[in-house]
């Protein structure tokens, strides 16, 4: 008897032990439980917090507003000229497109031929080459000169060139100042042309109906129209002054306009 209580007390304490072990176990992993739960919502608060103040600091901190930009290339334009063009002052970077600055810069600036935008973080946010067209000419019309290109581009003048070239249009039925997009072509090939085999001549003239033209030593008034094949009409011209010459004329104005038909207007002479 006295053995089987021993056995009974023996197996009786290894129950007790084994209980006693699990639910402490328990305890433990809830408590673990409950500190890992507890510590990342700490973290997950912190990362929310730390973006809302990111957003905050992006969104309403003056610093991301554009307020000036970086301006390259340029030999006419000014810098505030250029920032006025690209129409995004004090306008968020976050809203800012190279595409369209680069759109708003050509359609408002006839002076400029490209553009590269390049749009980066505080403090040199925005940066823009431009590359300006060149003038190839200055022309008068009423009062007002105006540069144009060698595609025929029309810019407003940024400052004297005595060397360029100069047309001043001569024709009564001219209103205004020169107007549009683009001059003809066939004049800006014409008077080129003409600059280069008569580098003398330094005012060139225009008319609607006769096109370019000059006043020659003689002091006639010739008109050679427009166009590329200028050395033909002068080649015709060098002639037809010999003969006027040679019968003792005195021409008003010469006309070359048509190399097939030229002709002349007679002031006196036989």
């Amino acid at each position: 008897m006295a053995r089987e209580r021993r056995q009974r007390d023996r197996n009786y304490t290894g129950i007790l032990r084994s209980g006693r072990g699990r639910s402490e176990e328990r305890e433990i992993n809830q408590i673990e439980g409950r500190s890992r739960k507890f510590s990342w919502r700490i973290v997950s608060g912190l990362i929310v917090l730390a973006l809302s103040g990111v957003l905050v600091l992006f969104f309403y901190s003056d610093i991301f507003y554009v307020h000036s930009i970086a301006v390259g290339g340029t030999r006419y334009m000014t810098v505030e000229e250029v920032f006025t063009y690209t129409k995004i002052a004090d306008k968020h970077i976050f809203w800012v497109q190279p595409d369209e600055i680069r759109q708003n810069l050509i359609n408002s600036a006839e002076t400029v031929a490209d553009v590269q935008v390049r749009v980066s973080w505080p403090p040199n946010m925005v940066s823009i080459i431009i590359e300006e067209r060149e003038p190839a000419l200055v022309w008068e019309q009423n009062g007002v000169a105006v540069w144009i290109d060698i595609q025929g581009n029309i810019m407003r003048q940024y400052e004297d060139r005595p060397s360029l070239l100069t047309v001043v249009a001569d024709d009564p039925l001219i209103e205004g100042p020169l107007t549009g997009d683009l001059l003809d072509e066939d004049i800006i090939y014409g008077v080129l042309q003409l600059q280069e085999l008569l580098p003398e001549v330094e005012v060139w003239r225009y008319g609607t109906t006769h096109g370019l033209g000059f006043r020659n030593a003689n002091g006639w008034d010739v008109w050679l129209g427009v166009g590329a094949n200028m050395a033909e009409k002068l080649e015709i011209y060098e002639t037809l002054t010999s003969d006027i010459i040679a019968r003792g004329i005195q021409p008003g104005e010469v006309y070359i306009v048509n190399p097939d038909a030229p002709f002349y207007t007679v002031l006196w002479g036989r």
